[in-house]
């Protein structure tokens, strides 16, 4: 049963698509790559890394764009390679920590995309976070406040995304199911809603 509504789920949310890409919003270590790159495989999708794509654009690491140049000059080159990459259609995108607190990149992403945040509590991301190091925004005395700052700073913007999807500490391919899940509810009350205005 649980598997046929999964592939019910898929197929509605590849029809919703309509050429659209699947931008995934979030803080760092809420599990955009990760999630993506599954998300994009099952649903017969190219996965495409803006923070890698932003690397290569510049032949350098994140953390050396941030100590060479700052972060507005980082902030303008993710502004651009996301503008460029949202013309590419179908696809699953994700995007940097702070890419969504740009008003150009939210309404070219609202415009043109379909935005699911992937919502994680402090406790989580910390966990995950703190395994590596190489986030420069938390290249800081307290990165535990640093991040409390980010969830206070950044929650309200990424909350007007088109869909929520809370992220547990379990599999990634149960978080895909769910994201498939939130993208088919999404469908169907869009469905709803147009008839529901009609006088």
């Amino acid at each position: 049963m649980a598997k046929r509504s999964t592939s019910r789920d898929l197929e509605t949310a590849k029809k919703y698509l309509g050429g659209r890409p699947i931008v995934l919003v979030g803080l760092m270590g809420a599990g955009k790559t990760s999630i993506g790159r599954r998300l994009a495989d099952k649903m017969g999708l190219s996965f495409v890394d803006a923070d890698h794509e932003i690397e290569a654009a510049a032949g350098k690491s994140i953390a050396d764009i941030f100590a060479e140049h700052g972060e507005a000059y980082f902030r303008d080159g993710e502004r651009k390679v996301i503008a460029r990459l949202m013309e590419n259609g179908e696809q699953v995108l994700a995007t940097g920590g702070g890419a969504y607190m740009n008003p150009d990149t939210r309404a070219r992403i609202r415009d043109g995309g379909i935005s699911v945040w992937l919502k994680a509590d402090l406790d989580l991301l910390m966990k995950r976070v703190m395994k590596r190091n190489d986030r420069p925004l938390l290249r800081t005395a307290d990165p535990e406040a640093t991040m409390r700052k980010l969830i206070d700073d950044r929650y309200p913007v990424y909350a007007e995304a088109d869909i929520t999807v809370e992220c547990r500490d379990v599999q990634h391919a149960q978080m895909v199911n769910e994201v498939l899940r939130a993208i088919a509810r999404k469908a169907a009350q869009d469905r709803v809603q147009p008839g529901s205005n009609e006088t």
